[in-house]
């Protein structure tokens, strides 16, 4: 007679038990073997002995994520108050920081993010407070996590600010330093998400309008989605010179519609829209046009990058490094990426 050896759920080239592994042995509905396995009420004290010898048998081990998800739908409030994270305000006018839609949204999941798992998010505005005062300050109030959005100007304070006290998590890839672990969006995915659902509209010429900083990320998705086209489809992007002014910006766009005549454009840059405009371009009469962040700009197509998740990925990291007791710069630099979903518009109709 062969009996059935236990194996680890886990084990190399084996697949996890599941549930309905266990009930489709014993026929009965997987509701029931869950109820035993967790000791609900419901199930006799035979059937759950009966369930868990299976279980035992078969190799179950419950999957760790949907125990915290079980877990958290249970106690889905507020958790106990442990302490207060920063929300640092790098802006020389702290107020166009909020003005940003995105950016807010990033605040807005963070401070959800937060308060659910007992932290409360406080605003401190590196206009109003001298960066070493500040770092004096956090230390007094045991304030030991950081997160900081997008910085906009000088950027002298991030060198006068001693991280090495704080855990840290920056928002996006447009700053250098400080070089701590981050979140920010997919930007190459979402790129190609884009392009591919352009496609899919029935636009042929797609072309990319970006700023010069930002190829690396966008663009380098944007040329990657073009391999799958025929070489005399596939156009080179316009990367914007960030010296030039809006004028020659705009006689660029003009020169590379000319040349290269595409039917659709992508953009990153919410001054695109209003160039083409100027140029007595009608979108979408002449060309489709998408961005790829629909928040803080006139175009109603393209890529929601999700920054309310985002700013809860943040809180996510933060917590973790603060529980690690992970300090200062790292030595290796982590970092999320969220993933975005595509919006349709007006701006690119199916063609």
């Amino acid at each position: 007679m062969n009996k059935q050896t236990r194996q680890p759920a886990e084990s190399p080239g084996r697949q996890r038990v599941t549930l309905r592994d266990i009930a489709g042995e014993l026929k009965i509905s997987h509701v029931t073997v869950s109820k035993a396995l967790r000791d609900l009420p419901g199930v006799s004290d035979s059937l759950k002995a009966r369930i868990r010898a299976k279980a035992d048998e078969m190799g179950y081990v419950p999957d760790p994520l949907l125990s915290a998800l079980s877990n958290y739908r249970k106690t889905d409030q507020a958790g106990t108050f442990h302490s207060a994270l920063a929300w640092l305000n790098p802006w020389n006018r702290p107020e166009e920081l909020h003005a940003h839609r995105e950016f807010e949204l990033y605040r807005e999941g963070a401070e959800n993010s937060a308060h659910r798992l007992g932290y409360q998010l406080e605003n401190f505005n590196l206009a109003d407070i001298p960066a070493r005062r500040l770092q004096t300050i956090l230390k007094t109030r045991n304030i030991q996590g950081i997160l900081l959005p997008p910085t906009h100007g000088s950027n002298d304070w991030i060198h006068a600010f001693d991280w090495s006290g704080f855990s840290v998590v920056r928002f996006g890839q447009a700053v250098a330093a400080p070089r701590t672990h981050r979140v920010s969006s997919a930007q190459a995915e979402n790129t190609i998400l884009a392009f591919d659902r352009a496609r899919q509209l029935g636009y042929q010429r797609i072309g990319f309008v970006c700023e010069y900083w930002r190829t690396r990320y966008f663009g380098t998705g944007f040329t990657w989605a073009q391999k799958q086209l025929p070489p005399e489809q596939q156009l080179p992007l316009l990367a914007l010179n960030p010296e030039d002014d809006f004028p020659a910006q705009q006689r660029d766009v003009k020169q590379w519609i000319q040349q290269y005549r595409p039917d659709a454009i992508l953009t990153d840059n919410s001054e695109t829209h209003q160039m083409l405009i100027n140029l007595n371009y009608r979108i979408p009469d002449d060309m489709g046009l998408a961005t790829t962040s629909i928040h803080d700009t006139s175009i109603d197509a393209g890529i929601d990058q999700r920054p309310y998740e985002i700013g809860r990925a943040a809180i996510r990291m933060l917590t973790a490094l603060i529980a690690e007791k992970s300090r200062g710069i790292p030595e290796c630099r982590n970092e999320t990426l969220i993933e975005g979903r595509w919006v349709d518009g007006s701006m690119l109709p199916p063609k």
